[in-house]
Formats: structure tokens, C-alpha cells, sequence
């Protein structure tokens, strides 16, 4: 029963989200209808102590970041850089390669260092330049997004320095290079495969006479730029490639300038406590924060004029699409950290613990974890945490290498992590203007691809040994 309790949860919120309902109303009321059936004592407990501690944290560390994001996203369309960008890559690459084209871009932002959210508010806006060039309806723009910015660059390519990468360092006593070649060869695989899916997608609307969509039916549409000149391509993309390499440059500065942790007292007189700040946990997030604000001083400085004409109404909509995307993915984080403290859901741990092959165990383990907290972090996490000396000990009872197992936990959190109630999903649809029904569809088809790669790499290592 108590198991039943925590999928159906988990199926309500996936049919509401799927629906178009709002995630910010019915996750917290998913999460306590599962805390009612399971212990109705808990339900104010649950959502004051766990739920709204939980999203409130998130926004707390995150919101910033999703505010500069798009900021910086708003920005990058008003200037006309986006334009600039699209109208060189259509020179050349050919308009035929626009979907390969954004694929690129987001590669390099997030292997860049830059956060998926972040990557989806700056580069929204010149892909929906040049999927209107190009005439592919913009419900393929979240898939395109997704297979460039979820999968690969986000945890199979070796040495990303995203999260998901990250984790299993601690619990394995790897490095985020662990096992390059296995890591390698899935990326590839899901690069081919997922290409190969979403140019059957835009054919098949070609044939069909699917064109970009109807302006007046289409929502957050990016204001095209109006100004006849155009600016050149290389200064048109000279503040993503500020925004990756301050990036990564504010990741090694801010330790060393802050130490492991910082205190300050948050009163001149007075008896205050002093304020202290674990650095080691909060510098990524700095460093992507100050990296956002070089870019968005980089666009500023560059394109002054068409820039400061549209900046108060632009502006707005920025701050909009930040607190209504921000405000999804948190609802999501509480819904996730009520629905692992349930009893049900240490039921399906168990369970999963079960399967006897040691790497196929855990990439079981990991991706459903992930999706029914709809985190590939948060999932990945509770996994590993409850269980990853089980998974060391097996492995090491077969002579599997602990770099094997970071890089199939590693590309197993961002498998089926990706369900309708993810929370980066859910922002994706947000900052596209487009519902699950018309876009989902493709970003469940590269989720299904991202997960059978782990499962390639798996039967790569078991027939070739290679690591």
C-alpha cells in the first residue's frame, strides 16, 4: 500500500504537469495527498518542515541564478546578437543543419561549465531565430535543447564539470574524468542516435507542410530585431564564450580568495551572531552568478543602443520568465524531498537493491530514483547515499573498476530523470512558450535514448573491458 501511495503521487503530478495544470500548485498538494494516506499527523509537519524548507532553499541558492539567466538571455535577443549568431551559422552550416547547429551551442555552454538552466534562457532566443529561418516548427526546440544541454555534455562526456559528474567523486574516490573511453562512447552514441531522431522529426513536418507555427497562436516569442545592421558574428557570440570562461575562471578564483569557509558580522554594533558561509558548497554557484554578470555588462557594452531602448519592457519579461521557472523547479525539489522521506518510497529502494548484476543494479537504482524525484542530482544522491557501499563492494566482488561505477551512476541520473515533473523540463517549457502536449514527446524520445545509453556502455565494458 504505502508503495502504491508514493507511485501514484508520482503518476498524479506527471498527468497534471503533462495536463498544462501549474507544477507551483499541485506539488505540494501531490506530496501531502501521499503524506495524508501514509500518516495524516504529518501533513503540517511535512509541508512547514520539509516541503517549504526544501523550496525555499532551492530558491534561496537558485533563484539568482535563474535571474541573471534570462536577463542575460533577454539580452542576448534584444541586441540582435542572436540573429547575428543564427544568420552565420545558416552561411555555415546550411539551414538543413539548424537542429545540429544549436546541439553544438548548448554542448559547448554546459561542457563549458555554464548551468542547464542558464543555457536554456541564452540560448532559446537564436534558436527560435533560426528555427524561423530555417521553418521547423518551434515544438521541436525543446528536444533540440534538451539532447544538447540533458544528456551528454551533462554527465557521459568526461571531465564535464556539471553536478551530475561531480557526485560520485565523493562516494567512489573518483575524479569527473572517471572512465573516458566508456563516457566517450556513450556521448557519441547518444549524439548520433538523438540527432538522427529529431531530423526524422523535422522531415516528416517538412512532408507534412509544418511550418515554424503561427505567429499569432505562439507564446514568449522572442521580438525580432528590427535594426537593418547586423553585428558581426564573432562579437555577436564573444559574451557566451565570456559567460563559459569566467565561468570556469570564478570556479578556481573564488576558493582561493574565500577560503573553504567566509564569516562576516551582520551588524556594526549590536550582539549579532556572526553570518558564516560554507564556501565549498555555494562556489560553483558564485562563480556562474558573476560569470552571468560578465556577460550581461559584455552585451551592454557591445550593443548599447538597441539594448538600452528596449531594456525596461524587456526586462520584465525576463523577471517573469525567472520567478515563474524558478518557482516550478523548486516546487519540484519539495515534492521530491517529501516523497523520499515516505516509507513507500524506501520500499522501491529495496527493491531495486535486489537485482543481482552489480552495474546494472545501480543503473536501475539511479534512474528510477532520479525520476521519481524528478532530479537527476537528488536522485543520484539518495541512491549513493544509502547505498553506494553495497555497490562498492559488489563491484570490487567482480573486479569492476570504481571509475566504471561513477560513469554509470554518473549517466544513470540523467535518464529517466527527465519525466513530466522534472523540474528542468518544466523550465524548458516555460521559457519556449510551449505545453507538454506539443513538445514533450520529443524530450521523452531523447530520454529514452539517454537511458539506453547507459546500458550500451555496460555491455561495451562486460564485452571489451575497456574503461
Amino acid at each position: 500500500m504505502e508503495f502504491l501511495i508514493v507511485l501514484g503521487a508520482l503518476c498524479f503530478l506527471m498527468f497534471v504537469a503533462y495536463r498544462g495544470y501549474s507544477v507551483i500548485l499541485f506539488a505540494p498538494i501531490a506530496a501531502l495527498g501521499a503524506v495524508l494516506l501514509t500518516d495524516p499527523g504529518l501533513v503540517a509537519p511535512m509541508f512547514t518542515g520539509l516541503f517549504m524548507d526544501k523550496m525555499v532553499g532551492f530558491i534561496k541558492l537558485y533563484f539568482p541564478v535563474f535571474l541573471l539567466g534570462a536577463i542575460f538571455g533577454k539580452l542576448i535577443e534584444l541586441s540582435g546578437f542572436s540573429k547575428s549568431i543564427v544568420a552565420a551559422t545558416i552561411r555555415l552550416l546550411g539551414a538543413q543543419r539548424a537542429m545540429l547547429s544549436i546541439v553544438v551551442v548548448c554542448a559547448l555552454l554546459t561542457y563549458g561549465g555554464v548551468s542547464l538552466f542558464v543555457v536554456v534562457f541564452a540560448v532559446y532566443p537564436f534558436a527560435a531565430e533560426l528555427f524561423r529561418q530555417s521553418d521547423i516548427p518551434k515544438r521541436l526546440i525543446p528536444g533540440t535543447i534538451a539532447l544538447g544541454a540533458f544528456t551528454f555534455t551533462m554527465d557521459a562526456l568526461p571531465g564535464t564539470p556539471q553536478i551530475q559528474n561531480i557526485i560520485p567523486t565523493a562516494f567512489f574516490g573518483t575524479n569527473s574524468w572517471a572512465a573516458p573511453v566508456l563516457g566517450t562512447l556513450g556521448g557519441i552514441f547518444i549524439l548520433v542516435l538523438g540527432m538522427a531522431y529529431l531530423e526524422s522529426r523535422r522531415r516528416k513536418a517538412a512532408r507534412a507542410g509544418e511550418g515554424y507555427g503561427d505567429p499569432a497562436s505562439l507564446v514568449n516569442e522572442p521580438a525580432p530585431f528590427t535594426d537593418d545592421r547586423l553585428a558581426n558574428p564573432w562579437l555577436a557570440i564573444l559574451p557566451l564564450v565570456l559567460v563559459g570562461v569566467s565561468n570556469k575562471l570564478f570556479t578556481l578564483w573564488i576558493p582561493r580568495v574565500y577560503g573553504q569557509t567566509h564569516s562576516f558580522d551582520p551588524a556594526v554594533v549590536g550582539d549579532a551572531a556572526p553570518v558564516v558561509q560554507e564556501v565549498s558548497k555555494i562556489a560553483a554557484i558564485w562563480a556562474v552568478e558573476a560569470a552571468l554578470l560578465v556577460g550581461i555588462l559584455s552585451v551592454i557594452a557591445l550593443a548599447w543602443k538597441p539594448v538600452t531602448a528596449r531594456f525596461a519592457e524587456g526586462s520584465k519579461s525576463a523577471v517573469g520568465g525567472a520567478l515563474l521557472a524558478s518557482m516550478n523547479t523548486a516546487s519540484e525539489y519539495g515534492f521530491g524531498a517529501v516523497i523520499a522521506a515516505l516509507p513507500g518510497f524506501l520500499i522501491v529502494a529495496n527493491a531495486l537493491g535486489s537485482i543481482p548484476n552489480p552495474l546494472v543494479n545501480e543503473a536501475v537504482t539511479v534512474t528510477a530514483l532520479a525520476g521519481i524525484t524528478g532530479s537527476a542530482s537528488g536522485g543520484m544522491s539518495i541512491a549513493l547515499a544509502a547505498m553506494a557501499d553495497t555497490f562498492i563492494a559488489n563491484a570490487n566482488a567482480a573486479g569492476i573498476p570504481m571509475e566504471v561505477l561513477h560513469r554509470v551512476a554518473a549517466m544513470a541520473s540523467g535518464g529517466m530523470d527527465t519525466l513530466p515533473h522534472n523540474g528542468a523540463v518544466i523550465t524548458l517549457l516555460a521559457v519556449t512558450g510551449l505545453t507538454h502536449r506539443q513538445a514533450y514527446k520529443d524530450v521523452f524520445a531523447i530520454t529514452i535514448i539517454k537511458t539506453l545509453a547507459v546500458f550500451f556502455i555496460i555491455g561495451v565494458f562486460y564485452a571489451t573491458g575497456l574503461v
